[in-house]
């Protein structure tokens, strides 16, 4: 099995829970469900996290009232306290409130099952030798933020005694369970090591914290759980985190709050699973994104990345080991690494992303299923990346240096069988797509599947690439399309059509010259109905449309240039009318998959022409005509010559070999691969 973290999605049709599954037909099933439901995530919570006695913030009652002066503390004789040299300790539970400043540091060890709970009302606690605050004992701690209060907590540079692990390494440091609630101010400064940690379970369901850490700013081992308040984070390291792995530990559930976040690591990291029912987070980690996005596309660079990362460095926005569920919430991550990032699966079903990073925008090792949201992923190498991908629903607005949406199994190793349909693959790269509305900016391929890709509803536009040796539309074994409007418009080396399965009809026209870019291709029904209408945002050559309004039989007019008066999205311009264009041609949907040049329909090409690592079927295309008619050309191969194809597009796909250096080899093959002229590529945005 490919996946070793599965976690429950929820079915609107059936009301019920599925799981995360390997076979691509029960990924297509999954991706018609709505996935994940609020209720179903905050069942999942419910689970791993229970809110008790104290969590919330209570009034005050019984409580015993500490004064703090330098090194002095007042207080009733009668209170469970012990005061030494500049140590307040605390033996008994019950309610404590403390005012003033203390030289010194609160300890907790309490002797009894009862919870102790430190209010602060306007304190502030300096240690020089160690914790600000350490709960050595208690059945659980809390400490409440007075409502309208002013507290500063700060632990020592260096601590006196760090010989035992076991010894607190945070300005506020909990053996215990810790709560923290109330609407008062804190600030933590975590000269040493950490700011806030807890060796159990750490919640906050309210109050105003700014934390600063040297390493991590807020840690609880088995469990991090917000509700409300506002948390600002400076840290050197992480700056939210569990650590614990094992099971059914080291979750972090956040239901609300905001959240500003600078880290040197990662902004918010989980050591099992996250999930994220709402809040607002404005995270920047590694440094923030840089100036431009190193890519693996052999043309002329869209930029390097201006930052190395070593192996044991990780600077994600969002990182999780296990799944990663969110239903809600507004992200703003500008990061080194992956704004969003799962060793396991991804299901995002709501939220406005606004992500800027130097890798991959949303990454998943395993499944990804997006259902709904606002994504603007503004600069990433890959903007969607996973194992298997399913889009339901949302709007996105991806810009890539590399692979708009890319699905690749990566090390995972995969069997084919043969069946009754053709061949199939356990665990096949598959990207669904049922919904939505994506527009994609790639200096790579637009859309890349190095399995398979079945789409069924929703409307995607893809803009690039503008080198001949990558493609809009990139897959390695079918691509089935039975609904939705697709239109990917760029080079024309690589360029593929839909499976000869698909039931949708599809063409693919190329040009005999780049049209530049924003110059509209327009194709309309015999009737002068606007079938597509769509402005590339990018120097294009060969375009590729699917639509439900195309039908075999038909007869059809493409032309390109002039304007419409109809609402422009992205380019796809709807309504209106259309006027001033110049037309190419008009011809009869013959086939579900026609292929057209400036002369008319061209014979059917190969089922995936340009399948195949970087795309290698369509390695002897005519950009004046079109892909190569008949045979895929590397089936025409002699298996040693195949073989060297092979290598040598792997080569270009690791970045190892420029296109030039690429063309160059092929053509000692005898494969001749078209060019792109430099002067005619667009720069990164």
């Amino acid at each position: 099995m490919i996946h070793k973290n599965m976690f429950k999605m929820a079915s609107v049709a059936l009301s019920a829970s599925l799981l995360f599954a390997c076979s691509n037909t029960d990924l297509e099933e999954t991706a018609e469900a709505s996935s994940p439901a609020q209720e179903i995530v905050e069942s999942e919570i419910d689970s791993v996290l229970t809110y008790t006695a104290g969590d919330e913030y209570e009034e005050i009652e019984n409580a015993e009232t500490i004064e703090l002066s330098g090194t002095e503390a007042d207080y009733a004789s009668s209170a469970a306290v012990l005061f030494d040299e500049g140590t307040l300790t605390i033996k008994a539970g019950g309610t404590y409130v403390l005012s003033g400043s203390l030289d010194g540091q609160v300890v907790i060890d309490s002797e009894d099952d009862n919870p102790v709970r430190l209010v602060l009302d306007g304190v502030s606690i300096q240690s020089s030798e160690s914790s600000a605050i350490f709960v050595e004992k208690a059945e659980k701690a809390i400490i409440s933020l007075e409502e309208g209060s002013e507290n500063r907590v700060a632990d020592a540079a260096n601590y006196s005694d760090t010989d035992d692990s076991d010894e607190p390494n945070a300005a506020i440091f909990s053996k215990s369970d810790l709560t923290i609630n109330g609407t008062g101010q804190l600030v933590v400064e975590g000269n040493y090591n950490n700011g806030i940690a807890s060796k159990d379970s750490l919640k906050i369901t309210g109050g105003d914290l700014t934390i600063s850490a040297v390493d991590d700013a807020l840690m609880g081992r088995d469990l991090v759980a917000v509700k409300d308040g506002s948390i600002t984070i400076e840290a050197g390291d992480d700056g939210i985190k569990t650590t614990n792995d094992e099971e059914n530990t080291g979750t972090i559930a956040l239901e609300g709050g905001t959240y500003s976040i600078v880290a040197g690591g990662d902004g918010i990291q989980s050591s099992a699973d996250a999930y994220i029912t709402g809040g607002d987070y404005a995270i920047t980690s590694g440094g923030g994104s840089p100036e431009t996005v190193k890519t693996n596309s052999p043309g002329p660079t869209q930029g390097t990345a201006t930052t190395e990362e070593t192996d044991d460095t990780s600077a994600k926005g969002l990182k999780t080991e296990g799944a990663l569920s969110v239903t809600g919430g507004s992200f703003t991550v500008d990061s080194a690494d992956d704004a969003v990032h799962s060793n396991g699966d991804v299901a995002i079903s709501g939220g406005e992303w606004n992500l800027s990073t130097g890798e991959d925008g949303i990454h998943a090792d395993q499944m990804m299923v997006l259902d709904d949201g606002t994504f603007d992923i503004a600069k990433s190498y890959e903007a969607l990346e996973a194992a298997q991908l399913a889009i339901n629903g949302g709007e996105y607005t991806l810009w890539a240096s590399d692979d708009g949406i890319n699905v690749s199994n990566g090390s995972v190793t995969t069997e084919t069988a043969e069946t009754e349909e053709g061949s199939a693959t356990s665990d096949e790269a598959l990207l669904t797509i049922t919904g939505g509305f994506l527009s994609v900016d790639a200096g790579g391929d637009g859309l890349d599947a190095n399995g398979s890709i079945n789409m069924t509803g929703g409307t995607v536009l893809v803009n690039g690439p503008v080198t001949d040796m990558e493609g809009s539309i990139d897959y390695d074994n079918t691509f089935t399309q039975d609904g939705g409007l697709l239109i990917a418009a760029g080079s024309s080396g690589m360029v593929q059509s839909t499976s000869e399965d698909s039931t949708q009809s599809a063409v693919v026209m190329t040009f005999p010259d780049i049209q530049e870019a924003g110059t509209l291709t327009h194709l309309e029904d015999s009737a002068g109905n606007t079938v597509a209408s769509f402005a590339p945002q990018k120097d294009y050559q060969a375009i590729y449309i699917s639509s439900p309004d195309l039908q075999v039989g038909s007869s059809y007019t493409l032309s390109v240039g002039g304007s419409s008066t109809g609402e422009e999205t992205e380019g796809l311009f709807t309504g209106g009318s259309y006027e001033g264009g110049t037309e190419v041609l008009s011809f009869v949907q013959e086939e579900t998959a026609t292929w057209l040049n400036e002369d008319g329909i061209t014979e059917a090409a190969p089922e995936h022409a340009g399948g195949g690592a970087g795309g290698a079927g369509a390695a002897g295309g005519d950009r004046q005509g079109g892909p190569p008619q008949g045979a895929n050309p590397m089936e025409q191969l002699d298996e040693e010559t195949a073989l060297q194809v092979e290598e040598i597009l792997a080569q270009l796909e690791a970045g190892t070999l420029t296109e030039e250096q690429a063309q160059a080899a092929m053509a000692e093959l005898g494969i001749e691969v078209p060019m792109r002229p430099a002067e005619d590529t667009v720069p990164a945005q």
